[in-house]
This record gives structure tokens, C-alpha cells and sequence, in this order.
């Protein structure tokens, strides 16, 4: 059998079980999660992995699944494919969750239809009679990287240390016997056809800001309060202001919420909570814009006399995509939609955990098309369900076959030729590097 033939095999498996992949996909979109708290999705997880026959272990950073799969072609590297569990709180999408607000708006229900979907294939084919290595499905929590005044909480618990999924479950040790992986994300965007490889992403720091001012009737003695809602206004106007200082090719983006403006109309605000992210294309632009963001917020609190609290958390690092990897995908997709259906795409401006993986291990992460709408907006939908659920299951296990085939040749280039650019040791120091908690009275 070639490999080609294999692939065939492979596809014809997914086929045969595709309302079952779109089923699944769908029940996790009517069931909505947030990040650390995916307990029924993992629960599927789990579920669907034991009815393939399979042993996986769950738990992992609260809510991961991880299933292996030895190859009986010999030795080899471990090539980890990935979805990730969780959805985003979306004010305003239709299919919100009541108490959450939680919503399925960036299609992360059809990364782990496409997980499973892949291992169903391959199992059903026999494909592991074929490969050497092994392969490792893995369902991984907490990519959105929100509900931050909740994980705050629970690393101070000493429940986490970092408060994303794929750096926890890095600094777990889940990830030691990985040597690559990736992991398909749906995409709502034509101009990025269906099917893509983005260049690489901006990485981000996170931050969580407390003006503290001093409470007082705001009727009949205002002088007697410090108005920490007047001090946050500030520091928000003077980091508009310094927005023309960010240099283009840097990419930075800096985009606060206010997630507590003050308790009632008619007391003078004592107290105003603000979460943002400081993103850019690399860490020293990133560290960079972080001082000015650090500076802008310190001028409202003098500016009112108030004082302020800048707490600045490890976020996700920049991600680049490894161009072996990029060029299997490439020929796998093309092959199955057609080349002019194929894009290259360049720098995203979003944030992925996948940058933490890419920097201690060669990754992948394409994008497939089927949704429609403004991800992360309330429009988020998937129309093409064929497309979007099944579409990374051929894919991503097309891209096992690629990697283990041949005594897991596809695997062995990759490596030989990647450079990582940290050990998983220098890279969790430098993530503790960025911790800091800062006080400024004004």
C-alpha cells in the first residue's frame, strides 16, 4: 500500500462516520464552556476515546484529554494533534449560554469534532499498522485567555500557575514526550479560502489594573472622595494617546476593558478593576509597548491623586509556523479542495497558546474555512458543516500519515531541520520572567 492509498483509506473512514464527527461537533456547540471549566466537553472526550478503544487520561490541567496511539511500523517521534475545549463569553451571540455567556464564536467545537474525527479515520483504517512512532490526541483547555479575575483567583489558590491552557499543561510536563504538533482553527474569513497557513501571530502580555481611589457621597461631598473612575478614564486617554508611537511592523495592539467602573450612581467611584492585553509581532515590542502602557496608567492615578495597582501576567508568546509542516499541509489540502482554494495567509494580529508550543517544539496551525460571521462576534456561525467538521479530520489525519510514514520520515525532517527557539526550562523562566505586581500612589 502507498501512502497515497493510505490517505484514501483514511478519508473513505471519515466519510463513513461523518454525521457522527458533525454530530459531535454540534453537541459541543449547544454546550458551551469556558476555559478551565470544559468539564462536559472533556467528559465526550473521554467518552469517545474509550469507544474507539482507546486509554486516555484526563485531568490534565484540570480538563485536558490525552489519548496515545503507538504506530507498529517501529520507533519514532511523538506528533501530537490537538483541539482545543473551550468557547468565549460573547455578549449578544444567539447561542449563548444563560449563566455564562459563554458561546461556541470562534469555532473551537469544530477543533475537537476534527481531533476526534482524525483518530476515528485512522483507527477505522487501520493506518497504525502503517506508521511508525506514535501519535497523541490531545484535547487541551483554556486557549481563550478570559474570565481573567477567575484564574487570578485560582492560581493564587495554587490551583494554576499560568493561566493558559498549552503553558500549563507545558509546565505540567504533558508535553515533554511531544516533538511536534499542530492543530486546525476554523475561519470565518473568505479572503483566506478553505484552507491556510498564517506566516506567524502576535504574542501578548496580559494585565490587571486597580485604580483605588476614596469613596464619598457624590452628591453632597464630592471633594471628600478621589474619583477612581476619573483616574482610570485617564490612563485609558493616555494610552489612545500613545497609540501613534507603536511602530506598524510591530503590530502591537492594546484594546482595556473596564470590568468594574464603581459600586453606585451616587457614591464617588473608590475602586475600578481594567484587564487588557498588550500584543505585538515579537516579545521585545511586546515589553516595549508594556512600558508605555505602565507609564499611561500611572499618570491617572496622579493625575487624581489616587493610587493604582498594575498587575502584568505571562501571556502567550508570538507564533511562527514550521515550513516543512506548511508544506505537507499544503499539498494534503490542496489535494482535497483544490489548489485555488488554497491560501498562504500572512501575520495574524490575534494570539494563540500554539506560540507558547512553537517556541520550544516545531508546530502547525492552519486554518479551515465553513463558518461565517466576525469571530468572536455574535454573527459567529458555522453554515458548512461538511467543511468545517470534517475537513480538519482529513486534514489533520493526513498530516499523521504524512508524519509517521516511511519509519516516520516526515517527522525525522522536520526536527532534523527545525530550531526551536527555547528548552522547555529557558522558556517557563522567561514566562516567570514577565510576572510582576506594581503600586503607584499618585
Amino acid at each position: 500500500m502507498t501512502r497515497d492509498e493510505l490517505k484514501q483509506r483514511v478519508y473513505q473512514a471519515i466519510d463513513q462516520r461523518g454525521e457522527e464527527i458533525i454530530g459531535l461537533g454540534e453537541q459541543i456547540r449547544r454546550q458551551p464552556e469556558l476555559g478551565f471549566k470544559e468539564v462536559k466537553t472533556a467528559r465526550l472526550v473521554e467518552d469517545t476515546f474509550k469507544q474507539l478503544g482507546l486509554s486516555p487520561r484526563s485531568g490534565l490541567a484540570v480538563t485536558g484529554v490525552r489519548a496515545d496511539v503507538s504506530g507498529r511500523g517501529g520507533e519514532g517521534p511523538t506528533f501530537a494533534v490537538l483541539g482545543e475545549l473551550d468557547a468565549l463569553v460573547v455578549a449578544g451571540h444567539p447561542e449563548g449560554d444563560a449563566t455564562t455567556g459563554a458561546a461556541h464564536a470562534c469555532g473551537h467545537n469544530a477543533q475537537i469534532a476534527g481531533m476526534l474525527g482524525a483518530a476515528m479515520g485512522l483507527l477505522d483504517a487501520k493506518a497504525f499498522d502503517q506508521l511508525a512512532g506514535r501519535a497523541v490526541f490531545f484535547s487541551v483547555p483554556a486557549e481563550e485567555y478570559g474570565d481573567i479575575e477567575w484564574r487570578v483567583s485560582q492560581a493564587r489558590a495554587g490551583e494554576l500557575e499560568f493561566l493558559g491552557g498549552k503553558p500549563e499543561l507545558l509546565r505540567l510536563g504533558h508535553f515533554d514526550d511531544v516533538d511536534l504538533a499542530m492543530m486546525i482553527h476554523t475561519t470565518s474569513r473568505p479572503e483566506e479560502g478553505k484552507a491556510g497557513v498564517p506566516a506567524s501571530n502576535n504574542g501578548c502580555i496580559v494585565k490587571t489594573v486597580r485604580y483605588i481611589g476614596r469613596a464619598a457621597h457624590a452628591g453632597g461631598a464630592p471633594h471628600m472622595g478621589v474619583n477612581a473612575l476619573y483616574a482610570a478614564q485617564i490612563g485609558l486617554m493616555a494610552i489612545n494617546a500613545i497609540r501613534e508611537t507603536f511602530r506598524d511592523e510591530d503590530t502591537i495592539r492594546v484594546h482595556p476593558i473596564i470590568t468594574h467602573g464603581g459600586s453606585q450612581v451616587n457614591v464617588i467611584p473608590g475602586e475600578v478593576r481594567i484587564e487588557t492585553y498588550v500584543r505585538g509581532r515579537t516579545m521585545p515590542a511586546i515589553l516595549d509597548a508594556n512600558v508605555k502602557v505602565d507609564r499611561a496608567l500611572r499618570a491617572g492615578a496622579l493625575a487624581l491623586g489616587a493610587k493604582v495597582e498594575i498587575e502584568t501576567l505571562p501571556g502567550y508568546m508570538p507564533m511562527s509556523c514550521d515550513p516543512i509542516m506548511t508544506r505537507h499541509f499544503r499539498d494534503n489540502v490542496t489535494g482535497l479542495f483544490g489548489d485555488e482554494n488554497y491560501r498562504q495567509i500572512g501575520h495574524r494580529t490575534g494570539s494563540t497558546d500554539m506560540g507558547d508550543l512553537s517556541q520550544v517544539m516545531p508546530i502547525l496551525h492552519p486554518y479551515i474555512g465553513g463558518a461565517t460571521g466576525t469571530g468572536h462576534g455574535p454573527d459567529f456561525a458555522i453554515v458548512d458543516k461538511p467543511l468545517a467538521y470534517l475537513g480538519p479530520a482529513k486534514a489533520l489525519a493526513a498530516m499523521v500519515v504524512d508524519m509517521l510514514w516511511d519509519g516516520a520520515a516526515g517527522a525525522r525532517e522536520v526536527l532534523a531541520k527545525a530550531k526551536p527557539p527555547m528548552t522547555r526550562a529557558s522558556y517557563l523562566a522567561a514566562q516567570r520572567g514577565l510576572a510582576r505586581r506594581e503600586t503607584y500612589e499618585g
